[in-house]
């Protein structure tokens, strides 16, 4: 396997699998945040400073194997031009004649972008049907897409002549443009200096942290979670636990809910999870007291009560100040520290604080000498929000690549380049 700094590119179309789904405006359809863009600049530069050219692909949205205007890829040229300072070419397809012509004219130190691979059902070889068709007619149409796959692999390999994944978000997924189109590159395939960066800290949260460990877990439900919690048990010495699941633990130990989301046929594996962990001496932390509310709305009433009184009616939707007073303490105090997931409703303002404290601990504790690594969408937008990032070690791409490699799988395009 190449490490992309010991391969010269001079001379090379370097087909490279970026992940460029950047949110837009919904009315002037302009890229909001660039952090992705920025991301993928230092695999790039490197190619054109080596005397190389460059052919990206990336999928926007979910457009399901159809075109659509909304998702179309011309909407980040601007935010691609101002990033490289330099023009990028678009085509205004991935395999069709236009992309094939303009990737054979492209010269040394030019950047070529392929529309969206996504407006192609052999992209994630799955056919865009209705809801209503027979699982027949499913079967069928899925074996036709798989048998149109490799056609569309083959021409997507053929406009480079040495392939990069820096996707992290996507290294996950088995699809033509993360994985397949690898293969086709036996000699000539690598990571680029995003996903090497992202494996190494993963690595060393899994293979080298420092004592005491801990690991925050947020979101919705424990069965999201519990894979990669069993992954670290044997690893981290506190978990703390946040957000909806919550709510799951407490009413498996017993306490009062009320209106609070609950997996109702989880509590028996919430149980078992606190036992496991007691037998890996791992402390675990569950929050104390929240703010709740009457209902699921920016402009609810709210209270404060203990997380195992909530009255009934009510809902908790953010953790209250007891629970980020003892949260950040634990935080403060820890060597290595790994987050995903918010404390609580965190798109709504009044139920961000919790999140947001967590964040800044995890920031203090990074400035005392901690290693962090925090990934998933709402934690990163907290980290972003309260202008952190530079205040973390490591801030993930990719939330669910980052959490199946947290519970020990291979994530596909990763085993591809690494070989084994």
């Amino acid at each position: 396997m190449y490490k992309i700094d010991n391969y010269n590119f001079s001379g090379k179309k370097a087909l490279i699998r970026v992940d460029f789904n950047v949110p837009l405006d919904k009315k002037t359809l302009e890229v909001t945040d660039e952090t992705r863009i920025k991301g993928a600049l230092l695999t790039i530069n490197k190619i054109i400073k080596d005397g190389g050219s460059v052919i990206l692909m990336t999928h926007l949205g979910r457009p399901g194997g159809t075109k659509q205007e909304k998702y179309s890829l011309k909407h980040i040229i601007s935010a691609l031009n101002k990033n490289l300072g330099k023009e990028v070419k678009f085509a205004d397809d991935c395999v069709g004649q236009t992309a094939i012509d303009q990737a054979a004219s492209l010269k040394s130190g030019e950047i070529l972008l392929l529309e969206n691979v996504r407006f192609y059902e052999e992209e994630e070889g799955k056919p865009a049907l209705p809801e209503t068709a027979s699982d027949e007619e499913k079967k069928a149409a899925k074996a036709a897409v798989k048998e149109r796959q490799k056609d569309f692999v083959k021409k997507l390999a053929s406009l480079g002549n040495c392939y990069v994944n820096d996707a992290f978000g996507t290294a996950h997924r088995a699809h033509a443009s993360t994985t397949l189109v690898a293969d086709y590159f036996p000699n000539d395939r690598m990571f680029g200096y995003l996903i090497e960066s992202e494996l190494q800290a993963m690595d060393k949260v899994l293979h080298g942290g420092s004592k005491p460990f801990t690991a925050i877990m947020g979101g919705a439900k424990v069965s999201d979670k519990i894979m990669v919690i069993e992954n670290l048990l044997p690893l981290i010495d506190n978990l703390i636990i946040g957000g909806g699941m919550t709510y799951t633990f407490i009413k498996a130990q017993g306490g009062n809910i009320g209106n609070s989301l609950c997996e109702a046929d989880k509590l028996d594996l919430a149980l078992s999870l606190l036992e496991k962990a007691k037998q890996n001496n791992v402390k675990v932390y569950l929050p104390v007291d929240a703010i709740n509310a009457d209902k699921f709305d920016a402009e609810s009433n709210t209270n404060i009560t203990k997380t195992n009184e909530t009255p009934d009616g009510w809902m908790g939707l953010d953790i209250a100040e007891e629970t980020i007073k003892i949260f950040s303490q634990v935080i403060e105090n820890s060597k290595t520290i790994i987050w995903n997931g918010p404390m609580g409703v965190f798109e709504m303002a009044k139920f961000a604080n919790g999140t947001s404290s967590i964040a800044k601990a995890v920031a203090n504790a990074t400035s005392k000498g901690a290693f962090s690594l925090v990934g998933g969408g709402d934690s990163v937008s907290a980290v972003n929000k309260n202008k952190l990032a530079d205040k973390i070690s490591y801030v993930s791409t990719g939330g669910g690549a980052m959490l199946e490699y947290m519970e020990g799988k291979e994530l596909p395009g990763i085993k591809i380049i690494r070989g084994k």
